[in-house]
């Protein structure tokens, strides 16, 4: 048996039940920290589910943004400076980064608040996350407004990247599974990914062939 809603019935639900389901079904999400710092140098961290690749050449990710009828601090910082970190969770410090989920004031450091290290590269302005195995700095590009909820797409490009070494496959694939990258489900429940296969390209009529 299955269980069946239609609009009507989705929209029926309280708010809170309703945002946990619509945000718990589209699966397992990318758990990252976009790290920022104003223009007059106060810093800021928050965790974000909805980082999404939008292309290599050149590379750019993009993430959505509430609708800004409230302070968006993130935002804020990245249209003040142009730069912005992209900061893979790991399990290790999933509490940490959860933590930065609450609305903490302008003047207050969620790396100092949440427990978690600025690291600076030199020549790039905005913070990464030292505890992170992924750090991606970027350039903002371009903004999206989408018109049927206020939210926003915001692409970045990359600039920067840093992992640990020896973690770069041969032909340019990571090992996430060996990172300790953390996945979320909904807004704040948190996994470690099982690797499952890895398969040649497919073309049909074929079975799945497997590489690793």
């Amino acid at each position: 048996m299955e269980s069946s809603f239609d609009l009507d019935a989705l929209m029926q639900m309280e708010g809170r039940y309703r945002a946990n389901l619509i945000n718990k079904i589209a699966g397992y999400k990318t758990a990252n920290l976009i790290g920022t710092r104003s223009a007059s140098g106060l810093e800021n961290l928050s965790i974000f589910n909805s980082v999404v690749h939008i292309g290599a050449n050149p590379p750019y990710l993009g993430f959505i943004l509430r609708p800004t009828t409230v302070e968006r601090h993130t935002y804020e910082n990245i249209r003040e400076t142009g730069f912005y970190t992209i900061n893979q969770v790991t399990g290790a410090m999933h509490q940490q980064a959860h933590m930065t989920s609450g609305k903490y004031p302008r003047s207050v450091s969620e790396f100092e608040a949440c427990g978690l290290k600025p690291f600076y590269h030199k020549g790039f302005e905005a913070p990464f996350v030292a505890e992170s195995a992924i750090k991606i700095g970027l350039a903002y590009e371009e903004e999206h407004r989408m018109r049927c909820n206020d939210t926003r797409l915001v692409i970045g490009k990359i600039i920067h990247l840093r992992l640990p070494e020896g973690t770069i496959c041969e032909d340019g694939d990571l090992a996430l599974e060996s990172l300790d990258t953390a996945a979320i489900g909904g807004l704040d429940t948190y996994y470690l990914g099982t690797k499952l296969g890895r398969y040649a390209y497919s073309r049909p009529g074929e079975d799945p062939r497997r590489i690793s």
